[in-house]
C-alpha cells in the first residue's frame, strides 16, 4: 500500500443488519412496485420459508412479485438472459436477490440487462467480453441467507459463459444494491460445510484487500475487523449452526469483507479460482479458494511480512513476529473448521487441467494480477495449483 494513500469511497446502499430486520422489508420505500425475486434452483428458499416470507412482507408494503428460481450454484449467463427476459414482460421495475451470492449476483445481472440490449457478456471487461458501459439498470435489493460473498456490500457480479468457460466479476455504480438486509437469522439452516466454504470466501475477501496494491486506511479498518470476527466466530458457527451469536458475528464479517470489495480489491487468488470452477462449474468457489489458499498465501510470505503478521495477531490476539503465523493460523482456522486439505479431485480437477487454467486466469481475470503484492509469474501460478492439488 502507498505510504500517503489516496482514494474515493462511494457505496451508496442502505444497510439494515440484524437478526429480525427482514420485518422491515415490509415498511421500507422500496425502489419500485413489482419485484422479481432471484432464487436459486435449490429449495432451501421454500424449504425454510425464506420465499414465502419475502413475498408476505412484500405484500403488506403493496409490492407485486415474480419469482426466477434456475440460478446455479455458479451462476450462468443464460439464466441472466432469460431471466432479464422475463422481467421485461412482465412489467418488473426492480430486482431481489435472495439467498447466497449466486442468487444476488445474478440479481445484479439480470437488472444491468433488464435495462439494456444485447448480451451480457457485451458488457463483461475480460475474456471475449467487449466492454460497453451501461447508463441505467434497475434497482436491486440484496437479502443474503448465507454469509461468505459480501456481494449486498459491493458493486460486485460474478457470472460464468458456460459457453467460452469464462468466470468473470462485473460491476459499476449501477450494480450496488439500493438496499440490502442482512439477518443471521436466515442463515442458521445453512449445513456446516457450506457454512465453512462461505465463511473461508469473506475472509480471503478481507485478507486478498488487506494485501492488494490498492489497500486504503479504510478498507484496512474493514479487512482486519472481518478477519478477526471470522477467526473466532466461524469456527463456533461451523461446528453449532444454532448459535445465533456466531451467526451474528460472521455474517457482520462477511458485510464487512464485501465493504473491502467496495474499498480495495480481491487479488490474483479470485483470478484462479474463477478459472477452476470456470473449468469445472461443480467446484464451490469456497472449496476452490480454500484449497489453493495455503500455497498461494506462502507464494508471497516474504513480501509483505508487516502485513501478514498484523492479520496473524488480530486472528492469534498475540503478538507477531514472523509472516509464517499468518499461514500457521490460517492453516489452524481451516482445520477447526474441518475443511483443511481439500481434495480437488473430487470435483473432476486433473493436473492436466492447470496449464489451461493459468492460461485463463490471465485471459479473464487478469486485471487482479495487477493489483497483487509483487507481479507472479505463470510459473509461479502453475505451481501454486500443483502444490495444492490432492
Amino acid at each position: 500500500m502507498n505510504s500517503n494513500p489516496i482514494f474515493s469511497l462511494h457505496i451508496p446502499t442502505k444497510i439494515l443488519f440484524g437478526c429480525g430486520e427482514i420485518k422491515k422489508l415490509a415498511t421500507e420505500t422500496l425502489p419500485g412496485k413489482k419485484a422479481m425475486i432471484v432464487i436459486s434452483a435449490g429449495t432451501s428458499m421454500k424449504k425454510y420459508g425464506y420465499l414465502d416470507k419475502v413475498i408476505n412482507l412484500l405484500s403488506e408494503n403493496d409490492t407485486a412479485a415474480i419469482v426466477y428460481d434456475k440460478i446455479q450454484p455458479n451462476p450462468m449467463k443464460q439464466h441472466v438472459m432469460d431471466a432479464a427476459a422475463i422481467c421485461r414482460e412482465q412489467g418488473c421495475d426492480f430486482i431481489i436477490g435472495l439467498g447466497g451470492g449466486s442468487s444476488i449476483d445474478s440479481a445484479k445481472a439480470i437488472a444491468v440487462m433488464a435495462c439494456n440490449n444485447g448480451d451480457f457478456w457485451d458488457y463483461v471487461s475480460g475474456g471475449t467480453g467487449k466492454g460497453r458501459t451501461i447508463s441505467k439498470a434497475l434497482p436491486i435489493v440484496a437479502i443474503p441467507t448465507t454469509a461468505g460473498t459480501g456481494t449486498e456490500a459491493d458493486p460486485w457480479a460474478v457470472i460464468t459463459n458456460e459457453e467460452k468457460q469464462e468466470k468473470i466479476g462485473y460491476g459499476n455504480q449501477y450494480t450496488f444494491p439500493t438496499l440490502s438486509i442482512i439477518d443471521p437469522e436466515l442463515m442458521v439452516s445453512i449445513p456446516a460445510r457450506f457454512t465453512a466454504m462461505q465463511g473461508f470466501d469473506a475472509f480471503f475477501h478481507a485478507a486478498e484487500g488487506f494485501i492488494a496494491n490498492c489497500a486504503t486506511p479504510v478498507s484496512d479498518l474493514f479487512a482486519l475487523e472481518a478477519i478477526r470476527l471470522l477467526y473466532k466466530y466461524l469456527p463456533v458457527a461451523v461446528n453449532d449452526g444454532r448459535n445465533l451469536k456466531a451467526r451474528a458475528k460472521v455474517a457482520l464479517a462477511s458485510t464487512l469483507a464485501g465493504l473491502v470489495e467496495s474499498t480495495s480489491s480481491c487479488i490474483s487468488e479470485h483470478s484462479m479460482e474463477h478459472a477452476m470452477s470456470a473449468m469445472h462449474p461443480e467446484l464451490p468457489h469456497g472449496a476452490g479458494l480454500i484449497a489453493i489458499s495455503e500455497a498461494y498465501f506462502e507464494t508471497f510470505r516474504n513480501d509483505c511480512m508487516k502485513r501478514y503478521m498484523k492479520m496473524a495477531e488480530v486472528m492469534t490476539q498475540q503478538k507477531s513476529n514472523r509472516p509464517s503465523d499468518f499461514i500457521e493460523a490460517l492453516v489452524r482456522m481451516q482445520k477447526e473448521c474441518h475443511v483443511y486439505g481439500l481434495k480437488l479431485s473430487e470435483w473432476g480437477l486433473k493436473e492436466e487441467d492447470f496449464p489451461t487454467m493459468v492460461q485463463n486466469a490471465r485471459h479473464t481475470m487478469g486485471a487482479l494480477f495487477t493489483l497483487d503484492p509483487r507481479p507472479l509469474t505463470d510459473e509461479e501460478v502453475l505451481a501454486i495449483y500443483q502444490k495444492s492439488y490432492k
